[in-house]
């Protein structure tokens, strides 16, 4: 872009307009689905051990009442964008606090061990209706020269949420004196840790009723005058009737959203499609959750005690934040490749490291007698400092790029459905590493770690060839073959 001109945002808009303010205000409360998406993921670390204890459980069912949640997840960001194109993005956004709402007071009265996997599920369907609703409203809501820094707000909303859980889980457990002691009212903790998710459902669902509509979507609906309306608020007066032109054309041939959508006229799936699905896959192969929903008892398995392992994860999910900021401040400069191509190396060393820590640990017997890996000497200092900086490489690249590509890279007649189907398919691989991880720990956290460096050297092979670089591109001129601009921006 010229530095002494304006620019044009993804509507075709001049971005000089003195909206950035509003913008941000209605991004960063479409992003808090994002936290309720994080904190619902990670609150479950600080409760993995007492569940088990609680309903007597094993790995297996363990693994799969943790993993449960992405069940949900997966269906409901199969389903999210198709229903946001016929009831708009701000009604789903409403029926997401509600399942989140009803996902704590169900988790956190469980009897049993399925009923909490029946709440676990109804907040995976919340978290992954958030999880495509958020970055597509963000992205249609947000001029081209910051869009990339809005759509990160959706991850540093993520990563918050983690924080918030695991601070959350650490301060109720020291009060109680552990995760499955008595706390207030006859509850455990690790109810209350549940419960505490409540409170953030109720404030998503209240802001969401205070930001306008996609004008995309009003557009796509008929409500041309309060399209004008949202679309002056967000990008000035300028152009308007250009703008809705641009979009009504961006739309053109669209009856109702389809899954049919994502079809080429000649034939077989668009392949940006195909880049958003492995870009999701990736994502989650390399293991990055495995780090937020079961830090506490990895830590706890090489030799610190309870208190010590929830202070490791709370500073884990610190160091997450900062440098998903990074990212934030970096992605509208460097562009979006880069920092992938960057984080891919540093998750591959870094998880290789952890591999060989792991798979030379010595193997102890617990109090019950399983034999649980012991790291000594350097091992242990290694693989901390290993484990923080493979967040380190994810949360200023892989973490929040993703979000940002899979709001921005589709065209906007198969946004709903490439973005749900991506989602989906992260879902998908987030369940499969989660529910898999329990097993693979007993069998060799070493096979584990080793897994994951490879799935991260896999990524990096994969944004060299096939990922665009989007960077200042408008959304309406991302067409479906490559998902790029039939010509590049001015630069």
């Amino acid at each position: 872009m010229h530095d002494g001109g304006s620019t044009t945002d993804q509507s075709g808009v001049p971005d000089d307009a003195d909206t950035t303010g509003p913008v941000i205000r209605i991004a960063s409360v479409a992003a808090l689905g994002g936290l309720l998406f994080g904190f619902d993921s990670a609150v479950i670390n600080g409760a993995v051990a007492a569940i088990q204890a609680e309903f007597g459980v094993d790995d297996a069912v363990l693994g799969f009442a943790v993993a449960s949640a992405l069940l949900g997840a997966a269906a409901g960001a199969m389903t999210a964008g198709r229903i946001a194109d016929r009831i708009g993005r701000i009604k789903v956004m409403k029926i997401a606090a509600t399942l989140f709402f009803l996902s704590a007071l169900v988790t956190a009265f469980a009897p049993d061990v399925w009923v909490l996997v029946a709440g676990r599920i109804v907040g995976g369907l919340g978290v992954g209706i958030a999880s495509v609703i958020a970055p597509a409203y963000i992205a249609e809501t947000s001029p081209a020269r910051i869009r990339g820094r809005l759509g990160s707000l959706q991850q540093l909303a993520i990563v918050l949420g983690i924080f918030l859980a695991l601070l959350v889980d650490y301060v109720l457990a020291e009060i109680a004196g552990g995760a499955g002691e008595m706390l207030w009212f006859g509850l455990e903790a690790w109810r209350w840790m549940f419960l505490s998710m409540a409170i953030p459902a109720l404030v998503y669902g209240v802001l969401a009723s205070t930001i306008p509509e996609s004008p995309r979507y009003l557009v796509a609906s008929q409500q041309i005058p309060e399209a004008r309306r949202v679309l002056t608020m967000l990008f000035g007066e300028k152009n308007l009737a250009l703008t809705i032109g641009r979009i009504q054309e961006s739309l053109e041939g669209e009856e109702k959203p389809s899954w049919k959508d994502l079809r080429r006229p000649a034939g077989g799936i668009y392949p940006i499609v195909w880049v958003g699905l492995f870009l999701s896959v990736f994502q989650q192969a390399v293991g990055i959750n495995v780090i937020f929903y079961y830090s506490n008892i990895l830590w706890e398995a090489v030799g610190f005690e309870e208190s010590r392992s929830f202070q490791i994860s709370v500073f884990t999910s610190v160091v997450n934040i900062a440098t998903t900021i990074v990212a934030i401040l970096l992605i509208d400069r460097i562009g979006r490749r880069p920092l992938l191509l960057t984080g891919s190396i540093g998750m591959t060393i870094s998880l290789a490291t952890m591999a060989i820590c792991f798979g030379g640990a010595t193997q102890v017997p617990d109090a019950d007698g399983e034999l649980q890996p012991q790291l000594t000497g350097a091992s242990g200092p290694i693989a901390l400092v290993a484990a923080n900086l493979f967040v380190i490489f994810f949360g200023m690249s892989w973490g929040p790029v993703v979000w940002v590509l899979l709001g921005e890279m589709f065209p906007n007649r198969i946004r709903g459905a490439a973005l749900s189907l991506a989602a989906a398919g992260q879902w998908a691989a987030n369940w499969a590493i989660t529910v898999s991880f329990p097993s693979l720990k007993t069998f060799s956290l070493g096979f584990a770690y080793g897994m994951y460096a490879a799935f991260a050297l896999l990524s990096l092979l994969f944004v060299s060839r096939f990922v665009p670089e989007t960077k200042g591109m408008s959304l309406e001129d991302m067409h479906g073959d490559t998902g790029v601009a039939k010509q590049a921006p001015a630069t």
